[in-house]
């Protein structure tokens, strides 16, 4: 069966934007879907009863957001912040703190279990170590950058393979490997390498060198590292994410940095209608699946 990709392009994002803008703040909105592939459900507040997600679908607190097999999501943040997820994954947005003035904001994400992208947006930058991401048994202190990660069976399936890991009795329900990916060239809050804060227990471990990982086998186990992941497990965790490395650059480049419709708007502290691109301007590509 072929796969069932919608996408939205850089027009359709001028339109989303100005929706976003209109809503209520009593509906909680932090976001909308900007790329949907195959099997995606989802709670919103519109649609209390779970069901398929679609492009340019809104984002609220407490949503719950499911990916089937061999299916993505990414999520577009208000903060331009950008949210992926891999096949078989299951997430929250349990935080959203934005100030356009300031152009400040702080992210709060829940993970139970999958692959996941978090892709720090320039406004997340202005408030270093307020946003995190949780797992089952870790949580993932963000210092604007890009962070990878797998929770349960996938994050078995990588360690298994990473060596001296695979001796580890992992739980196929909450394990949990962090991968400091880093920004690239394009990232939107500069060349600042950024980096991770790793809690498990009453322990903190920090992640300062892109490459590296750290894992926690299940509950009440230590965690372990970091250490520096072999390039076959890092190109396995992009596989379950189905991109590579040019894809996640191109999102950077295209979806962040350099997409007129997004700046306009996202960027603009009146929330002002976002101008569209000249006729002899060329548009940017949608999200790269």
């Amino acid at each position: 069966m072929p796969k069932r990709i919608t996408l939205i392009s850089a027009a359709a994002l001028g339109a989303l934007a100005t929706l976003l803008a209109a809503l209520p703040a009593a509906a909680q909105t932090v976001g909308a879907n900007a790329a949907v592939i195959n099997d995606v459900t989802m709670t919103t507040q519109a649609q209390p009863v779970r069901h398929r997600a679609v492009v340019k679908e809104r984002v609220s607190l407490g949503n719950d957001i499911d990916t089937g097999r061999a299916s993505r999501l990414q999520v577009l943040l208000l903060d331009r912040t950008i949210f992926a997820l891999g096949s078989n994954s299951r997430i929250k947005v349990d935080r959203f703190v934005y100030d356009p003035n300031r152009k400040a904001s702080a992210v709060g994400v829940s993970v139970a279990r999958g692959t996941f992208r978090f892709m720090s947006s320039r406004a997340l930058h202005a408030n270093p170590g307020q946003s995190s991401i949780r797992t089952p048994v870790a949580t993932i202190g963000v210092r604007g950058t890009i962070v990878e990660g797998a929770v349960g069976a996938a994050a078995l399936m990588i360690a298994r393979r990473e060596a001296g890991l695979g001796r580890y009795a992992g739980d196929p329900q909450t394990a949990s490997l962090i991968l400091l990916r880093g920004p690239g060239a394009n990232a939107q809050g500069g060349e600042t390498p950024g980096a991770i804060d790793v809690t498990v227990g009453d322990k903190t471990v920090p992640v300062e060198q892109p490459g590296h990982a750290v894992f926690v086998p299940g509950a009440g186990q230590p965690l372990i590292g970091p250490f520096l992941m072999s390039r076959a497990g890092s190109a396995m965790l992009s596989d379950m994410l189905g991109t590579s490395a040019a894809q996640i650059a191109a999102e950077e480049r295209q979806v962040l940095q350099r997409n007129p419709v997004v700046d306009d708007f996202f960027e603009n502290d009146k929330g002002e209608r976002p101008t569209r691109p000249s006729p002899n301007q060329p548009s940017p590509n949608s999200p790269t699946p």
